[in-house]
């Protein structure tokens, strides 16, 4: 299980979350390569622990456990791993 940014964070990018990932597993984060090209941010499934940071973090509730995607996000599971499969380890 992880979490999964969805929907709500495009065209947002707050930034919260990252400030707040123990793990490190959120990109592209402010200031980072690509961050002003994507439109939203991205949780790595691989790195995730599940530990509810980014969620209460987020302002726009787009950080969720997978499980909890409505019918109409469940793009975004594919959506985030592939960000990271794509461009490959940060």
């Amino acid at each position: 299980m992880t979490y999964v940014i969805a929907q709500p964070c495009v065209g947002v990018k707050d930034g919260s979350c990252v400030q707040v990932c123990p793990v490190d597993c959120i990109h592209p984060a402010p200031g980072e390569p690509g961050f002003d090209e994507s439109p939203q941010l991205y949780i790595d499934p691989l790195e995730c622990i599940d530990c509810h940071s980014c969620a209460q973090a987020c302002p726009v509730d787009a950080a969720l456990p997978e499980e909890d995607l409505p019918p109409e996000w469940m793009s975004s599971l594919e959506v985030n791993a592939a960000f990271f499969t794509e461009k490959g380890p940060l």
